[in-house]
């Protein structure tokens, strides 16, 4: 058994819990949502989602601190108190019993700022929001952090299916998850016991090559990505989907490089973003870097301060894929 096993279990009850009820969600009032200060969306699901996730290591690591992309904040916009009222309706799935004074104390234990040393769990409740919405590709996605190194990750995706891209039924789709150390393994989000372990391609040649990249033009520099893909000689069309499902893609060899492009100097990634995704890679035998070769330090809080955008490959072609973006740098430096 896993050293890792007792918190591999937690997170895979949060995991399917949360996207049980984002299936639910989904299929009931997925129109229910605010928009956030910098505009992006936020739904009920997000906001149930980390809830039940925030309630369920409440119960099982109380110790533990939570940094999750999420507050109580929208409850109190205009708004709110609807989405208050819609967001206990799907936590009472979970917790019958919950109030909504419970439900804010457990969305905001993902308020947590830390960072570096000590245990820390890390939360997106939906990593792609605006893919949710469409009825497409986004991904529950939670990690363990232990000062500063990723071990343990998960990422439920609940239109994903076990192979392809094309949305499936709500809920019926795939999990994936890892413990460092131990290989990587995806299982139906309907029976997380029949696991299978996953491996990322072998695919070298260029034209083989499949990339896989945002569907939002704001997150990620797709003209870049493009010119990249180019120079390794890809011939397919990209593989556009949102969230960490991306991730899951390169995981299990359906793809073989994702690319996240800074869109500007000064932008710096989200840990939830990539935190349980990046484990699950590489231990599937992938590789992640920045886009200067760099690991990712995860030891500066929310943020990925020390980093600019993310390369995670099949490993095979990470450094030719490096020599391009420096080359593409260079010939934008002239």
């Amino acid at each position: 058994m896993s050293e890792r096993a007792e918190e591999l279990n937690v997170a895979l009850e949060a995991l399917s819990v949360a996207a049980r009820i984002c299936a639910a969600v989904q299929m009931e009032d997925a129109a229910t949502r605010v928009d956030k200060a910098d505009r992006s969306p936020v739904t009920v699901a997000d906001l149930a989602a980390q809830a039940v996730v925030g309630a369920i290591l409440q119960e099982h690591f109380p110790n533990d601190l939570l940094i999750a992309e999420e507050t109580t904040a929208p409850l109190d916009s205009e708004g709110g108190k609807e989405l208050a009222e819609r967001v206990l309706h799907f936590v009472r799935y979970a917790f019958p019993g919950a109030s909504l004074p419970a439900v804010r104390a457990w969305i905001d234990r993902g308020d947590a700022r830390g960072g570096g040393a000590g245990r820390c769990w890390v939360l997106d409740p939906i990593d792609g929001t605006k893919g949710f919405l469409r009825g497409q590709q986004y991904a529950i996605a939670l990690a363990l952090l232990e000062d500063g190194n990723v071990v343990v990750g998960g990422l439920a995706c609940p239109n994903l299916p076990a192979a392809g891209v094309q949305p499936t039924e709500p809920g019926s789709g795939v999990l994936l998850a890892a413990t460092a150390g131990e290989q990587t393994f995806m299982a139906p989000l309907t029976a997380l016991d029949r696991r299978t372990l996953v491996h990322v391609s072998t695919r070298t040649e260029g034209a083989a090559l499949r990339v896989c990249e945002s569907v939002e033009a704001a997150h990620t520099a797709h003209d870049l990505a493009a010119r990249v893909g180019q120079a390794l000689g890809t011939a397919a069309d990209s593989i556009r989907v949102d969230s960490q499902a991306k991730y899951a893609l390169v995981a299990r060899g359906d793809a073989d490089l994702y690319l996240r492009l800074p869109t500007r100097a000064d932008y710096r990634e989200k840990i939830w973003d990539h935190a349980a995704g990046m484990l699950v890679l590489q231990q599937a035998g992938g590789r992640v870097t920045d886009i200067d070769g760099r690991p990712l330090d995860f030891r500066c809080g929310p943020r990925l301060e020390r980093n600019r955008g993310v390369v995670a490959t099949n490993g095979l072609i990470h450094d030719r894929v490096l020599e391009a973006l420096r080359n593409e740098k260079a010939r934008s430096d002239v």
